[in-house]
């Protein structure tokens, strides 16, 4: 089966990224973490066993942390432009339009501990059926549909809420997906993230250099 990666991403602008991160440890370094996050997620997809890569892009990159890496990193990706207002409008526009002829395996920006190997198993998983990874704070990292008009479930759904996880579950079981559930991983929102989410990354991880950069900057 043809395997398209999805990254769905937000320039990393000071002020406008990661803004309850920013609202205690301001917005030049929650940019910075935002930054390091979305390449690392880069790396781990262009690593990955999938078909096809994809980044949809929403923001100015030019006026984004770190914007000449992020270019760079980009240049290997089909990078879309985002379309809808409501986050679920928007999820499933970018599933449309980076559809090709096989399954959309879709990861956001705020999982910096994810692996090649991991994104590889989730996507050899989509031969069998879709796949769910749910967050720790209820929402969830990684959606993978072997029918990308499947997304359009998502419009139903509330976003960014404790509940969002399941209520996914349920909107995609009721259009007719067969959903295996993958590992849970804890996403990058709060200050309190930081420490343990970075833990779970490499040595070589930008965010987990950030986070210790910023670290020794400030107290957090």
């Amino acid at each position: 089966m043809i395997v398209t990666a999805l990254v769905v991403a937000k320039a990393p602008v000071p002020g406008l990224a990661k803004t309850r991160l920013a609202a205690t440890i301001g917005d030049a370094a929650a940019a910075e973490l935002a930054a390091a996050s979305l390449l690392d997620t880069l790396d781990a997809v262009a690593a990955s066993d999938v078909d096809h890569r994809v980044v949809a892009l929403t923001g100015t990159l030019a006026d984004a942390a770190r914007a000449d890496e992020l270019i760079r990193a980009l240049a290997s990706f089909t990078v879309i432009t985002q379309r809808g207002d409501l986050l679920g409008e928007r999820l499933a526009n970018a599933h449309a339009d980076a559809a090709t002829d096989g399954a959309v395996l879709q990861i956001g920006m705020d999982t910096p501990q994810v692996t090649a190997q991991i994104l590889s198993d989730a996507a050899a998983r989509l031969v069998d059926g879709d796949v769910l990874g749910t967050a720790e704070d209820g929402g969830w990292w990684v959606l993978g549909l072997r029918d990308p008009a499947m997304a359009r479930a998502l419009l139903d759904v509330p976003m960014s809420a404790p509940s969002t996880g399941v209520d996914t579950h349920a909107a995609l079981s009721a259009a007719g997906a067969s959903l295996t559930m993958l590992e849970e991983l804890r996403d990058v929102d709060f200050e309190s993230d930081l420490d343990p989410v970075s833990r779970r990354c490499g040595p070589v991880s930008r965010f987990r250099i950030a986070v210790d950069r910023i670290r020794s900057k400030r107290d957090i």
